[in-house]
């Protein structure tokens, strides 16, 4: 498949639907000269209660397709896949691959006073460890939680309603003492507010898309001088019509919206 006109040195990213424009928004504004691919696997929407052989597949799918397109890295902006895949997508992939884990570990491992760090998450990234494991061996005491309906409170647009006061506060009763809570999915970010009354002004939230992005911007040499914006691609596997109008309740989209079946994913990667 080729983009006319052609993308200037693209970063590909990707998740399973529209919590990872989050990640995509952090990276243009540490990196506004660089054009990005985006792809939102909607059609397979959610990944956080699919079996991890199913995701890796998934996964690998996407960054065969992404590294075709002429990517020079690939970002997981998905939590649960980055809980499951990011090792597979390392050896198969000719670019750099970040995901969003390593970075949130490392920000709440800077951010944590006492040594207790809390995460929440899908069920997917909760129940794989992938937080907990890597928390726990820096010597970090760890409370974990899934808190699978957040994600569709956010997707209708009720993140600064009574409903998300209410799941937030059910979701996060019962924890010990912590000054450190990472978001451990996308959608979070946009229950900062609510999430942040819960636990109290004393916690840090450590919101991973923007820890991500700093980390993506420090591993590339600045862009040449240029005041021109870079220019944003979105693929979806899914309805782009519903694709657009979830993902403005998250902060809009800007650029073209193209669609790829799954079957036509398959089909290109075939190709490549």
């Amino acid at each position: 498949m080729t983009l006319e006109p052609p993308l200037r040195r693209p970063l590909g990213v990707f998740d399973s639907g529209v919590g990872g424009l989050t990640v995509l928004q952090a990276l243009r504004r540490h990196m506004p000269h660089r054009d990005f691919i985006y792809l939102g696997d909607t059609a397979r929407v959610p990944y956080g209660r699919k079996p991890p052989e199913m995701v890796v597949g998934f996964a690998n799918e996407i960054a065969d397709f992404l590294n075709g397109m002429g990517v020079e890295g690939l970002v997981v902006a998905c939590n649960t896949a980055s809980a499951v895949a990011l090792p597979s997508l390392g050896e198969r992939s000719s670019v750099p691959v970040w995901g969003v884990i390593d970075a949130g570990v490392e920000a709440a491992t800077r951010a944590t006073r006492s040594g207790s760090v809390g995460v929440i998450g899908t069920k997917g990234a909760i129940g794989s460890r992938a937080y907990q494991r890597r928390l726990e061996s820096r010597g970090i005491r760890v409370w974990a939680r899934a808190c699978p309906m957040l994600v569709h409170v956010v997707e209708e647009g009720l993140a600064e309603s009574v409903e998300a006061e209410l799941l937030v506060t059910q979701y996060l009763s019962g924890r010990p003492e912590i000054d450190t809570l990472i978001l451990g999915c996308t959608h979070y970010p946009l229950l900062r507010r609510v999430l942040q009354r819960a636990v109290g002004e004393e916690v840090t939230l450590v919101d991973s898309a923007e820890v991500t992005a700093e980390a993506v911007r420090s591993a590339f040499e600045p862009p040449p001088r240029s005041f021109a914006q870079g220019r944003v691609v979105h693929f979806v596997t899914g309805d782009p019509a519903a694709f657009a109008h979830t993902a403005a309740v998250i902060g809009g989209v800007e650029g073209e919206i193209i669609s790829l079946p799954v079957t036509e994913l398959a089909a290109a990667v075939a190709g490549i």
